[in-house]
């Protein structure tokens, strides 16, 4: 697909222009009203594709649960083996569209890594995310990203002590939840390791707040997030951060995405396999 278009539909999936301005600007690149009309369903998620982990896997015991943050209560779907034993846990931060089903497909692969993990549903305060994505971008724009970062970090001790927790917590979070993994990493000090995708940069300032080393991925084509990189980087250099950076080139953002045009596999991949080896060399070893 032309990457102009991939680049707009960008801009308006983040709120950098309205609907009717992109729909003007796709028309234009396309040729026509119609042709732009007929490019829509190809630029949405198409959550047919997410199920790489079937939600009735046989492995898996999957559990809705809620937690307390600061008297505001968080859903969210527990996933994890059904064999027992304590296990390290993390944190799965949806995309600007909510706990849709992309996500809560990511939240089984980790399970099947054998962690206890836990995909949070930030729209839990205004009644859950609707299946229209469209209107869960909406309601994503409507949060106060301060609340909404101390509501996430609040499940850091929720998992902290569940039963089924070794103690140790991780976060893994991507686009919208990319740039929360960083946020929480500030706020909760007894975060134990953080995975970034292609999330917006914490603040400089609030850098030598971090405790947790962070995995940050970024796609090469992403220009609005990367942008943030180098100021970020220093930050974390000069506070001695442990932190990894890995820029992949050739990517558009949501390249992690499987049910979007933009999803790379050779680059999903790459990167799967560095955030669950980066996850069991800093939370420990799933139980065998």
């Amino acid at each position: 697909m032309d990457q102009r278009i991939i680049d707009l539909y960008d801009s308006f999936t983040h709120g950098g222009i309205d609907r009717r301005d992109f729909l003007d600007r796709l028309a234009k690149i396309a040729g026509s009203s119609a042709a732009a009309l007929a490019l829509l369903p190809l630029l949405r998620n198409d959550y047919a594709c997410a199920a790489m982990v079937a939600p009735d896997d046989a492995r898996l015991a999957i559990d809705t649960v809620s937690y307390d943050a600061a008297g505001t209560h968080i859903g969210g779907t527990l996933a994890r083996l059904k064999a027992k034993g304590k296990r390290p846990a993390v944190i799965v931060i949806h995309e600007n569209r909510g706990l849709n089903p992309h996500i809560q497909d990511i939240a089984r692969r980790i399970a099947l890594e054998g962690f206890l993990s836990v995909a949070v549903d930030m729209l839990s305060p205004l009644g859950g995310t609707p299946a229209d994505e469209d209107k869960a971008r909406d309601m994503i724009g409507t949060l106060n990203a301060d609340n909404t970062a101390r509501r996430i970090a609040a499940a850091v001790p929720f998992l902290e002590q569940h039963v089924e927790s070794t103690g140790k917590v991780g976060a893994v979070g991507f686009c919208w939840g990319g740039g929360m993994v960083n946020r929480i990493a500030v706020l909760a000090p007894d975060l134990k390791a953080g995975v970034a995708y292609y999330g917006a940069q914490a603040p400089a300032e609030q850098v030598k707040s971090i405790r947790a080393p962070l995995l940050l991925h970024y796609a090469g084509l992403d220009q609005r997030i990367d942008a943030g990189i180098p100021a970020y980087e220093a930050a974390l250099k000069a506070a001695n951060k442990r932190y990894t950076i890995y820029v992949y080139p050739n990517v558009n953002h949501a390249f992690n995405n499987d049910t979007s045009n933009r999803y790379d596999k050779p680059a999903a991949d790459l990167a799967w396999s560095r955030t669950i080896a980066f996850f069991k060399e800093n939370l420990g070893a799933p139980p065998a």
